[in-house]
């Protein structure tokens, strides 16, 4: 502990090195974003069709061998939730389904996001980019801003951004049911 009480940045506990994911689901498309191993910065990956996303970014993850998903929650200034938020909780569930019984445990995260994607039209249109042409790549811009303030906050407490996602009940027991070959 540091004279002032609070701990110093070689006291925190650290989080284990390796890529992180970060995820700006929308109703058509969904951003993706990657980290560097050392959870230094974010950089866009790619904007999928919502139908194909989990499946995608669950291949990412694998691929990428990647610690944690930060999927951002969309809530508004007051903190409340409504529809996007849900979608998002959905997506997140879904992706939470799509890992399980995987080798290694990647955790999924909500992040709150509130103007994540107003910010992202915002410095589109400030580094020239046309408004038709924002929609190719603001998903993208939106997962990465949503990904840098998670790993911005890891980095400053030394503990994971956001909320994890349980797997439901229901699917925890499917993952977990022996097969005939474990018998």
């Amino acid at each position: 502990m540091s004279a002032h009480g609070s701990q110093s940045a070689d006291e925190r506990p650290s989080l284990p090195r390796g890529t992180r994911l970060g995820v700006d689901v929308g109703d058509v498309r969904v951003g993706l974003a990657r980290s560097d191993l050392d959870g230094m910065i974010a950089t866009p990956v790619e904007t999928l069709e919502r139908a194909t996303a989990v499946g995608r970014v669950a291949q990412e993850a694998r691929e990428s061998e990647a610690h944690a998903i930060m999927v951002g929650l969309p809530r508004s200034l007051n903190g409340s939730e409504g529809a996007a938020a849900e979608k998002a909780r959905d997506f997140a569930t879904e992706l939470v389904a799509s890992l399980a019984g995987d080798a290694w445990d990647i955790e999924v995260r909500l992040i709150d996001e509130r103007l994540t994607t107003v910010s992202a039209h915002k410095a589109l249109h400030s580094s020239g980019r046309k408004g038709r042409k924002h929609r190719q790549v603001v998903d993208q811009v939106a997962a990465v801003m949503i990904l840098q303030q998670a790993l911005d906050t890891e980095r400053s407490t030394g503990a994971r951004a956001g909320e994890r996602v349980e797997a439901e009940p229901a699917e925890a027991a499917i993952a977990q049911e022996p097969t005939q070959e474990d018998a």
